[in-house]
């Protein structure tokens, strides 16, 4: 059993998870790591924003002087955005944030693992981590997270920098159901289509909760995996990908990059060789993964 004194609660967040009303949590690595300043604060605004617009409460997620925050003020979101002290957090450094008293930006794993022991079910991200390109057996942290956390996951697929085909095999090997939302195949972050299989098709909030709820019933303890092509007007090409992608593996190689400093390098550089327009649907996808996030987050309650 985790420890509550080890949790800081906002108050709205506990009121709406007593009184069962829909709360979606949201990752802070985002606004920390991902992101430039200030896109990175207006958009950890804007989702709070969103999910509030939509009827769900929003939780964005974060470590605070040892501390496992659900839900930040603006003043505490605005720190995360601006500070250099907030080391990326996976689930195996929360012992060692906790024990330390560091100030932390959530991944996927560690948010999912905060989220639903805060009693959370719903959590919007933008692209979860995956099995990594190359020789090496190397595997995000995220993955075995789902497969032993019960949320759900909203996201845009993983991130186009990891090897999709390997990554598909894992969640399929390891019995995490990935749903299509609206969609006939995984979506592959910046772009709409990977030609890789969904388990099943949804296209709606209702549909997905009553998936949740079978599997639920069947007492199946992993994420349920719901994946959001980005929307179409900031769909990038697969052709500029290509492109982008080979030249910023390339420089990472070069340069000895690697480990968890390597996607955030392959996206930035993604960013700056795109002009913009992978920063630009990486937003968009944000935004739309956690409107629809809010939506599921009220079906099921």
């Amino acid at each position: 059993m985790t420890q509550p004194e080890l949790f800081t609660i906002k108050p709205a967040i506990a009121a709406a998870l007593s009184s069962n009303q829909p709360v979606v949590a949201l990752e802070s690595t985002v606004i920390a790591h991902g992101l430039p300043h200030p896109l990175n604060l207006e958009t950890a605004l804007r989702l709070e924003q969103l999910v509030s617009t939509a009827g769900a409460v929003p939780a964005t997620i974060a470590i605070i002087a040892g501390k496992l925050h659900v839900g930040l003020d603006h003043e505490q979101i605005k720190r995360v955005a601006t500070s250099d002290d907030f080391r990326k957090i996976s689930t195996r450094d929360l012992p060692i944030a906790i024990a330390r008293n560091w100030n932390g930006a959530t991944t996927v794993a560690s948010t999912a693992w905060i989220a639903q022991r805060a009693g959370i079910q719903v959590f919007a991200t933008g692209g979860i981590g995956g099995v990594h390109r190359g020789s090496l057996p190397d595997v995000s942290a995220d993955l075995p997270e789902l497969a032993r956390t019960p949320i759900i996951v909203v996201c845009s697929g993983a991130k186009i920098v990891l090897d999709l085909p390997a990554t598909r095999e894992w969640l399929e090997t390891n019995g995490i159901t990935v749903l299509g939302y609206q969609c006939d195949e995984l979506p592959a972050f910046y772009s709409r289509r990977s030609g890789l299989p969904i388990d099943a098709r949804v296209d709606s909030a209702t549909e997905v909760a009553q998936v949740c709820k079978a599997q639920r019933a069947l007492g199946i303890e992993t994420a349920l995996l719901v994946t959001v092509p980005v929307p179409e007007e900031f769909e990038v090409p697969e052709e500029i990908l290509t492109g982008i992608l080979d030249d910023a593996l390339s420089e990472a190689e070069r340069t000895h990059i690697g480990g968890r400093e390597l996607t955030p390098f392959l996206l930035s550089r993604m960013a700056r060789q795109s002009e913009g327009a992978t920063l630009r649907a990486n937003i968009a996808l944000l935004e739309n993964n956690a409107r629809v996030a809010a939506e599921i987050a009220k079906a099921i309650v």
